[in-house]
């Protein structure tokens, strides 16, 4: 249980310094238990004070590391079961399954899902590598997901096996998982040898606690849970139990990520994983591995993943500039809309669908909708002209007409003012009113 600002004053040092950038002890306790402020910033703590503390204001869920260079993840460091309670804290990664026999095949279509929404590069960040019995094939196809650059799980419980494809992969630090109750302490050997996250399972969630425990009595917490393919039900429960058991009862020895290979729990049915990699997603999925992933299947899997993985009190944006539509060049007509994601996507999206080239000219609105951006002022004449002139866009573009929201129509003679030689064109107030005003509209 994390300790109170109470508690942690009883530890700290009554020095009454400024030292930690706080008058009193007590503030600076109050901040810690808070969370906007790391313990050792005090410097008269004592070194034992110190860990009592760093191990008590730990996260319930341990934060762990997988992958190395720019392919390094963090997973797990949850306080809250829900988003709008705080904000949760590492994004699910989605892996795909391959094996001996369709790596060939499945590698090159996992590089092609991958593309950049809302400032995010959105990709397939794990390749799970299943062992099938033959050591030298399995030991190749390492060699081939090495090949993709992407960040690995060793799924394999052979010993030989995982030490050989652990001594080709180890710079990569792989995810090993290998751990159950009946070979966790040569797997977990193995996991300290080579500086690695070990992976562990059980049959139940009685065994599963006890292997846990068991490896974290070897000293090694660098764990994560594979909620295994019994079935579909037993993989949902255990993954929901296991985080509230370390959220909201403080169990700490279950307070690890998951890893839930739907592609196991639904091996023919592709529709299925994607239906399970959502609800994984969503209920606490730390790693959740397909048995493939098409783009279709990519694009609303994603967008959901970033709808769940970001602040709710932080509006979605776009970036500011020039995003050229059906091929618009210099002399297509010129749009703008506010910055935040959703409006950006629905207009885009009617624009698109109209064919007709379009630059869509986004300003910074503050990330607000239309009409919110306009009412706090952040979308005005002013804002939309100092965007035009800042940018250039008079000489980027050689068009002079302007479509404006409908739904702000009332800056149009202001905007003309400001702009001479400019016509500006007021849109329907709904998008989906674009494509039609689009083709009927006379330049």
């Amino acid at each position: 249980m994390a300790l109170k600002g109470l508690d942690i004053f009883k530890l700290t040092p009554k020095t009454n310094c400024k030292d930690c950038g706080n008058p009193t002890c007590m503030a600076f306790a109050m901040k810690v238990a808070q969370g906007t402020m790391a313990i050792d910033k005090c410097p008269h703590m004592s070194a034992d004070a110190l860990k009592v503390l760093s191990e008590a204001t730990e996260p319930p869920m341990k934060l762990i590391k997988i992958g190395a260079g720019s392919a390094e993840y963090s997973l797990g460091g949850e306080t809250v079961l829900f988003r709008h309670d705080k904000t949760f804290v590492s994004k699910t990664l989605y892996g795909v399954n391959i094996c001996a026999g369709c790596a060939d095949r499945v590698i090159p279509e996992i590089l092609k899902i991958d593309y950049e929404r809302i400032g995010e590069r959105m990709y397939i960040e794990l390749i799970n590598v299943e062992y099938t019995g033959d050591q030298a094939a399995y030991l190749e196809t390492v060699k081939k997901a090495l090949a993709a650059e992407r960040t690995f799980i060793l799924d394999v419980k052979d010993e030989a096996a995982a030490q050989a494809a652990l001594e080709l992969a180890k710079d990569k630090k792989p995810v090993l998982n290998a751990a159950d109750e009946t070979n966790y302490q040569a797997m977990s050997a193995l996991a300290v040898k080579y500086g690695v996250t070990l992976g562990v399972t059980g049959k139940t969630l009685d065994s599963l606690h006890d292997t846990l425990a068991a490896i974290e009595a070897l000293g090694n917490k660098n764990l994560i849970i594979d909620v295994g393919a019994v079935s579909i039900k037993d993989a949902f429960a255990k993954t929901v139990q296991i985080r509230r058991a370390a959220l909201k009862d403080g169990d700490r020895g279950v307070g690890y990520p998951s890893i839930v290979n739907v592609g196991k729990l639904a091996p023919d049915n592709p529709d299925l994983q994607v239906a399970l990699a959502s609800l994984f997603t969503v209920k606490y999925g730390s790693i959740v591995i397909m048995g493939g992933m098409s783009y279709a299947q990519a694009l609303p899997l994603y967008g959901l993943r970033q709808n769940i993985f970001t602040d709710p009190q932080k509006p979605m944006k776009v970036e500011p500039g020039i995003y050229p539509l059906n091929g618009a060049d210099e002399n297509a007509i010129c749009a703008t809309t506010v910055d935040f994601a959703l409006t950006y996507f629905i207009v885009s999206g009617e624009l698109e669908r109209s064919g007709v080239p379009v630059n869509l000219l986004i300003s910074d609105a503050g990330g607000y909708s239309v009409l919110t951006a306009w009412a706090a002022g952040k979308l005005s004449a002013g804002s939309i002209t100092r965007f035009i002139k800042e940018n250039g866009i008079e000489v980027k573009i050689k068009n002079r007409n302007l479509i404006i929201p409908g739904k702000v129509a009332v800056l149009k003679g202001e905007i003309e003012e400001n702009l001479p030689g400019w016509r500006i064109i007021v849109a329907p107030n709904e998008a989906v009113g674009v494509v039609k005003f689009l083709k009927e509209l006379k330049l």
